[in-house]
C-alpha cells in the first residue's frame, strides 16, 4: 500500500489563526470613528409609495469615472428593506444650518418627512431643500459587510448651490457643509482654515 502525501495545511492555519486573533469591541470601535469628522447626508427614495429617508454619515466618493458614490446601512435598520429593492434614491448633503433635519431623519419610529422640507425630483425621489448639493443614483450593488450593508450607487444626475448661497431660497451667505464629530454637529468655514 502506497502512503498519501502529506498535505500542506499552514496556508489554512494561518487563516483560522487569523480569525481568533483579538479584536476591538464595539465600544471601543465607536470610540475611534467619534473622533473621525464625517459629513452629513439624508438618503431618499420612494417605497410602495411612500417616501422613506434616513441621516447617513457613511457616504464616500468611489470613482470619478465612472461616478460612483457609497455609503453603509446597517441590516437593521428600518430603512433597509426599502434600500434591498430599490432601483434609484437621492443623496442629499446637508448644509450646517441643518442639523434639526439631520436629528429628524435620525429618528426612529417618526414620519420623517411629515414636517416638509423637501421635495421631489421629476423622476420621482425625494430631495432635502435647502441641501448644498445632492445627487440622484442608480443602486448598483449591495455588499453584505459584517452585520451592514455597503449600497454602492451610481451617479446619474446632481446639483450643487452656487457660489455662497445654500438655494434660491435661502438668504446668500457663505455656504458651509453639515459636521458631524464626536457626537456633536459642527460647521467648518473660512474660521477653521489652516
Amino acid at each position: 500500500m502506497t502512503a498519501e502525501p502529506a498535505t500542506d495545511l499552514s496556508h489554512l492555519e494561518a487563516l483560522l489563526a487569523e480569525q481568533d486573533e483579538p479584536q476591538l469591541s464595539p465600544d471601543a470601535y465607536k470610540a475611534v470613528f467619534r473622533q473621525h469628522p464625517a459629513g452629513v447626508a439624508v438618503v431618499a427614495l420612494e417605497h410602495e409609495g411612500r417616501p422613506v429617508g434616513f441621516t447617513a454619515t457613511s457616504v464616500i466618493s468611489v470613482s470619478a469615472a465612472p461616478p460612483l458614490l457609497a455609503f453603509s446601512l446597517a441590516s437593521t435598520s428600518s430603512s433597509w428593506p426599502a434600500i434591498s429593492t430599490a432601483r434609484t434614491l437621492t443623496v442629499s448633503f446637508l448644509a450646517d444650518h441643518q442639523d434639526g433635519v439631520s436629528a429628524r431623519f435620525a429618528t426612529s419610529g417618526i414620519d420623517r418627512f411629515a414636517d416638509g422640507g423637501w421635495s421631489r425630483l421629476e423622476t420621482g425621489e425625494p430631495v432635502i431643500d435647502g441641501v448644498l448639493s445632492w445627487v440622484r443614483g442608480r443602486v448598483v450593488q449591495r455588499t453584505p459587510v459584517g452585520d451592514s450593508y455597503l449600497v454602492s450607487l451610481r451617479a446619474l444626475s446632481s446639483r450643487t448651490a452656487g457660489p455662497g448661497t445654500v438655494d434660491a431660497t435661502t438668504p446668500a451667505r457663505a455656504a458651509s457643509p453639515l459636521v458631524y464629530h464626536d457626537r456633536t454637529y459642527h460647521r467648518i468655514g473660512d474660521h477653521s482654515a489652516l
